[in-house]
């Protein structure tokens, strides 16, 4: 399951939220936190469980809830009876395993259970990046670059050297973990140009997706996250040497004049992995 694009939708805004699925995005995030003023939570709440009952969506969907020691434990209560049309939970504001830990008994407790993907969001979080990678139940974990900007007192900068190291502690925890890393939001949705080089910053440093704030972010953080042809058909082409090599039981091999070693093969494979995730056809 690909989860290249992870685009939220504001939970007290219906039209958004039946419209969201059909961006092209690989995950749809219904938010009941951030997205929805205070006041306006019960209302978002029975929104989203409206729109969910009626909801038929090709994407993961995933519901963003408060914190459980705010109101998440009411966002639980509201979505009883609407589980069928939820694949996911997004936890926001983690700051160690404990509090995942809390929302699988909250799901046990309800009869429920779904992949929770972990926002971490401040130095905390981080810091405890590789134990909430480890706890069961955590699917992916992501890293919330504004709130962690302000929890720490950072500037938050164009070149982004601020949050490096949070990003490399998320790539690292999850890979190790073999979970999803997803990267932060451009918030600034009409900057396609700076969206583009975020994105393929992310791809370099070795996540899987990365969060979007706004439909037309969709398609730019998609291509990003899906192999080039030329890079695609690198890929073949070592995986396809490598198949005869062993075959000839040869240990050395050689692609367009570069021999290739354990790490060129390993890149090769994520080349294909990503690109089946993306739903090209890789054997082509």
């Amino acid at each position: 399951m690909a989860r290249r694009t992870v685009l939220f939708s504001p939970g007290d805004q219906p039209d958004l939220l039946r419209k969201a699925p059909d961006s092209g995005t690989d995950v749809v995030v219904f938010d009941l936190e951030d997205a929805v003023a205070p006041g306006e939570k019960d209302r978002a709440r029975k929104t989203v469980c409206s729109v969910l009952d009626e909801l038929t969506a090709d994407c993961e969907v995933c519901v963003r809830i408060n914190p459980l020691a705010g109101s998440g434990i009411d966002d639980l209560d509201a979505l009883s009876g609407h589980w069928d049309a939820v694949d996911s939970v997004m936890l926001p504001k983690v700051s160690g395993p404990d509090a995942v830990g809390r929302l699988r008994e909250e799901f046990t407790d309800r009869g429920v259970e779904r992949p929770v993907l972990a926002l971490l969001e401040s130095a905390g979080g981080i810091l405890d990046a590789e134990a909430i990678a480890d706890e069961r139940g955590v699917d992916a974990l992501l890293v919330g670059a504004e709130d962690l900007a302000a929890d720490i007192g950072a500037t938050r900068t164009d070149d982004g050297d601020e949050i490096s190291y949070a990003r490399q502690r998320v790539v690292l925890a999850a890979s190790a973990a073999g979970i999803d890393a997803i990267d932060t939001l451009v918030t600034d949705f009409e900057r396609t140009a700076y969206l583009e080089a975020e994105s393929e910053r992310a791809v370099q440093f070795g996540f899987d997706g990365k969060m979007a704030i706004h439909p037309a972010q969709v398609p730019v953080i998609n291509d990003a996250f899906t192999p080039s042809e030329e890079t695609l058909d690198w890929a073949r082409r070592v995986l396809s040497a490598k198949a005869e090599a062993e075959r000839d039981g040869r240990g050395v091999f050689a692609v367009d004049g570069e021999m290739i070693d354990a790490p060129l093969i390993a890149q090769a494979e994520q080349v294909a992995e990503r690109a089946e995730a993306a739903g090209i056809d890789v054997t082509e």
